[in-house]
Order: structure tokens, then C-alpha cells, then sequence
């Protein structure tokens, strides 16, 4: 399923048409987005799909997208998950995972405007997968992982070098989370929609140019890997994210840097997912 917050509504969308998911099931789900994120329903969203005549509802107006996930109970990002970025890091292979927050103010929509706040030189991009958890999760191996997640969605892990290499403390989660800093979308995408959910093409482009490109069979550790990983100690639930880390050719990395200004369009896309393009602006 294409699942997607549309006018602030729970949406199926099939065939460029969107179904809302409350009229279309009189009633039985609500019309949060949240509810999309939710195993609990998939079933019935199921049922919605296969009835729906798409023709019926009116076409899909991306500008409306919003947020598939708008408000996640909580958010973590991975560091160095890709190989190209841990080489241009100048850092070994992480061995583990390593983590940092991203909280929920920082979500915004697909088509939203990312703001750097005025003064801040140093704010970069960073193309990534994110997984949405669609139930309880405690202790999951790698053959269960992929069915504790409701799908998986486009993202930006925007980044304040300057904050985050502060010294005499790395400040990671506060430099990534400030408000609009976690764009996602354009639709969360369940699993058997991918011919392979382990080997996405992912390209984050600036102002059109290409800054980088890979794919997640180059994630050092994979969604599997990632969500056995996370939830030894810790217990997730419906709607969390986990952005999974970007491939090399971020702005901090480039000779000369380039880091987001105001009039910047950055777009974001994956393989099966779609495209996200938000403009940039400072104050």
C-alpha cells in the first residue's frame, strides 16, 4: 500500500487518486495519519484498497502531502550507517550502531520549506531511508524484523555542523532536531509494495544537481540489523522512526562545502517511495 497524510487526513492512494481512508470505511477509522502507521489496521486498510474504485475519489494533489508519520512517539538517527560516509568521514567502520535523537518537532511534510535559522553557515543535508514502526517491538531477531514495521518512507536528517561540532561536547540530537529539521515523506510505503526493501536506489539532489546517490544494500547495517539492534533495550511502538543513516557526498564532506542558503531546493528520493522536494529558506 501508498499510504499518505493528505490534507491533514489518513489517505490510500491508488493509481494517483486519493482514497480517504474515514469516508471510505464509514467510519470504522478515523482520519488521523497516525492511524496509518498502525499494524492494527493494515488489514483493513487492505480491505479499503482492494474495494476502492480509485476513479471514485479525486485525484491526488502532491502539494497537500504532509507528514505521513506526523507525530512520532520518538525518532532516532543512525551515524556512519553508510560505508562512502564513514570513508569520507575520515572514521573507521562502526562496529555497533551509533545513535542520536530526533525528537518530534522536527518532522515536517515532503513539500514543506526546511528553515535554517538566520546566522547558522552551517546547515547540511543528509538523504535517508526511515523505517516506521507499525507495533510493539521488544527484542526482535532478524527473521521477525522486517514485521514489527508498518513501511518505510523518504527522509532528510538535516544537520547544524557548526552546533553539532561544538566543542567541548559533539551536540548530535540537538543539532538535528531543531523545528523542520526531520522532513519525510511523500507516502509511507508498506514492504510488499518493493521489489527488494533491502536494496533501495536512494538520491539526494541540490538545486538539481546530484550531491549524492547509493544504495541501502550499502547501509553497514541493515533494516533487519538496525531494528534487533534497537530494540534489545529499548521498546517501540506504533508510528516511532528510525532514520538509517545517509550515503557519502553530505555538504561538510565536499571540497568546497556546501551547506543549505536561502532560495535552495533540495529533493530527496527513493526507489518505490517517491520524491520529496523542499525548499530552504533562512530567518
Amino acid at each position: 500500500m501508498r499510504l499518505a497524510n493528505y490534507r491533514g487526513r489518513a489517505t490510500i492512494v491508488i493509481d494517483g487518486f486519493a482514497v480517504d481512508v474515514q469516508q471510505a470505511s464509514d467510519g470504522s477509522l478515523g482520519s488521523d495519519p497516525m492511524t496509518l502507521s498502525d499494524l492494527a489496521h493494515h488489514d483493513a486498510l487492505r480491505a479499503i484498497a482492494s474495494a476502492a474504485r480509485a476513479s471514485d475519489w479525486p485525484p491526488l494533489d502532491i502539494a497537500h502531502l504532509g507528514a505521513p508519520v506526523p507525530r512520532p512517539p520518538k525518532g532516532f538517527g543512525v551515524a556512519l550507517n553508510y560505508r562512502q560516509h564513514a570513508l569520507e568521514s575520515g572514521r573507521e567502520l562502526p562496529t555497533e550502531p551509533h545513535l542520536f535523537g530526533k525528537m518530534q518537532n522536527c518532522v515536517c511534510g515532503p513539500f514543506d520549506e526546511i528553515v535554517v535559522p538566520l546566522g547558522r553557515t552551517e546547515v547540511d543535508y543528509e538523504a535517508e531511508l526511515v523505517i516506521v514502526f507499525g507495533r510493539m517491538c521488544k527484542e526482535a531477531t532478524r527473521e521477525n524484523a522486517w514485521s514489527f514495521l508498518a513501511g518505510v518512507t523518504a527522509g532528510q536528517d538535516i544537520s547544524d555542523r557548526g552546533e553539532q561540532f561544538r566543542p567541548p561536547v559533539k551536540q548530535f540530537t540537538i543539532a538535528k532536531t531543531y523545528d523542520t529539521f526531520g522532513p519525510i515523506g511523500p507516502y509511507l510505503v508498506t514492504a510488499d509494495e518493493l521489489t527488494n526493501p533491502d536494496a533501495l536506489e536512494l538520491e539526494g539532489r541540490l538545486g538539481g544537481e546530484v550531491m549524492q546517490h547509493s544504495n541501502t544494500s550499502d547501509l553497514i547495517f541493515d533494516v533487519p540489523a538496525l531494528v534487533v539492534w534497537l530494540s534489545r533495550y529499548i521498546t517501540f511502538q506504533p508510528g516511532d522512526l528510525v532514520w538509517t543513516g545517509t550515503p557519502g557526498g553530505v555538504g561538510e564532506a565536499r571540497n568546497p562545502q556546501r551547506f543549505l542558503h536561502a532560495g535552495d531546493v533540495l529533493e530527496t528520493e527513493i526507489e518505490g517511495i517517491g520524491t520529496m522536494r523542499n525548499p530552504v529558506v533562512e530567518k
